[in-house]
């Protein structure tokens, strides 16, 4: 680690606050009857102060832990202010991504079939596993963004049958979906609470703008097709909602 040096005198480099450089302070103000640390300020013919500067350079004398700049080559030179626990949820996190988008990919292939034929769902299902394994890339840009390590894991073996004795592959497949999203979005909340206990206000704020918000739409869209196909019953219901879902339109209750 190697210390950044400063130069010895902050007046010399400082701006001018008033039209006579020897009312420059230097030294630490008081205010309030307190030393002021890492400002400069300067003072007027009548001897009142007349201007408050941020001194970057004394910020950082006081400071020595964000002067602090890696020399090692396996470093990371952005890191700052990013915990091991933060580094760690957010690799559990890419982690559920990508197991939700095996499993997406797993359905798509099952109604897919030339016995199944429901181009639509298989359609949508793809298009979910798309969507998961953008959120796993998402988080891993974030975590070299701030310096953190991407460490994959182990994805599970999804199950390849969907058929449902009772419910059909259908409705079952579209519950199956919902019970995931729900599921993430628990993940998510909680990646956020460690982030809350590590005072990462970034990190909150990048789950709470990029992920909370549309996994609340995609549990709200899902619970409305999972309505629709309690309604419509198997067959010929099942045919006609794939088709609304295979040519984009909309389902609406």
């Amino acid at each position: 680690m190697a210390l950044l040096r400063f130069p010895p005198s902050l007046s010399a480099s400082s701006p001018r606050l008033s039209s006579n450089p020897s009312h420059f302070l230097a030294r630490k103000p008081l205010i309030g009857g307190k030393e002021v640390h890492g400002v400069a300020m300067a003072k007027g013919s009548g001897g009142a102060i007349t201007g408050l500067v941020f001194s970057p350079f004394e910020e950082l004398k006081l400071r020595p832990e964000v002067a602090m700049v890696p020399v090692e080559a396996d470093k990371s030179l952005a890191r700052f202010k990013y915990s091991d626990k933060c580094e760690a949820a957010v690799n559990e996190q890419i982690n559920v991504e990508y197991n939700n988008s095996y499993i997406y990919h797993a359905m798509y292939a099952y109604f897919d079939r030339d016995n199944i034929a429901l181009r639509g769902f298989a359609k949508f299902f793809k298009e979910s596993s798309e969507e998961e394994r953008e959120h796993a890339e998402k988080l891993m840009e974030y975590q070299n963004k701030r310096g953190g390590r991407v460490k994959l894991q182990s994805i599970l073996m999804p199950v390849s049958e969907y058929d449902h004795s009772e419910k059909g592959d259908a409705l079952y497949a579209m519950e199956l979906s919902l019970a995931l999203e729900k599921l993430t979005n628990e993940k998510l909340l909680h990646l956020h609470k460690v982030a809350e206990q590590c005072k990462d206000v970034e990190l909150m704020n990048y789950i709470e703008s990029e992920f909370l918000g549309e996994q609340v739409e995609a549990i709200k869209k899902i619970s409305e097709f999972i309505s629709q196909l309690r309604r419509v019953g198997p067959g010929h219901g099942v045919w006609h909602f794939d088709q609304v879902l295979l040519h984009g339109g909309g389902v609406h209750g």
